[in-house]
């Protein structure tokens, strides 16, 4: 069985943790990462199925606790969030940047896309940890927020445990390799949301000349 020290590297830092306190160090880390507490939930979720691919732990019993942590954790976040978060923000807020005005104009934006924020936001670091909170603040309603927080959890966990699980120590060859074609990706990326920004701006403006154009009936009409 594979010793800890043939672990990637950046995998290093948890293994102490994971040898010690197994099953309990994956909820205990995923568990206070997901309400708001900067801690290396994924990084040791990624460990602990690269364990489970040597026979170390079970993959299964890694996807399950990991998923009810991510779940408990979001809804932790999300009751701090209903419960203080907004007076924090109007109180220190000014001291992140964070003004009344932007939050504001973050609760319009949750009012429209909500649902699919909470779903990715497991996949990106920062709002991993604050996406509860974020919802609880912004007063998304709880059933709504349990359902795609939730379904974002299990693609979560899902991606991870089962790649990494599958890869093992050669997950980080592949994401290094992978970085030699990181430009390739970011100018896909910038040509995607181009493309997606000019038909939205098109559309609008269609929109506004049949708008116009209805308006100009009626008073010819009129």
């Amino acid at each position: 069985m594979p010793p800890a020290d043939d672990l990637p590297s950046f995998l290093h830092s948890v293994a102490p943790i994971l040898d010690k306190w197994g099953y309990l160090a994956v909820a205990g880390v995923i568990g206070v990462e997901s309400f708001g507490v900067p801690a290396p939930g994924q990084t040791l979720m990624i460990a602990a199925a690269i364990y489970s691919s040597w026979g170390r732990m079970d993959i299964f019993a890694v996807a399950a606790i990991a998923f009810v942590a991510a779940v408990l954790g979001d809804n932790i976040g999300y009751w701090i969030g209903v419960r203080g978060g907004r007076r924090a923000v109007h109180r220190f807020g000014k001291y992140i940047f964070i003004t009344p005005e932007r939050l504001e104009r973050a609760e319009r934006f949750f009012a429209r896309r909500g649902n699919r924020i909470v779903v990715v936001a497991r996949f990106i670091d920062g709002l991993r940890q604050l996406n509860g909170v974020i919802a609880g603040i912004t007063a998304m309603p709880w059933r709504t927020f349990l359902i795609y927080n939730t379904i974002g959890a299990a693609l979560w966990v899902g991606w991870w445990t089962t790649v990494s699980y599958l890869l093992g120590t050669h997950l980080v060859e592949i994401i290094d390799r992978a970085h030699e074609y990181r430009y390739w990706a970011i100018a896909a990326v910038v040509i995607a949301v181009g493309g997606y920004a000019w038909l939205h701006i098109r559309h609008i403006r269609r929109r506004r000349a049949r708008a116009a154009a209805a308006l100009d009936r009626q008073e010819v009409r009129a």
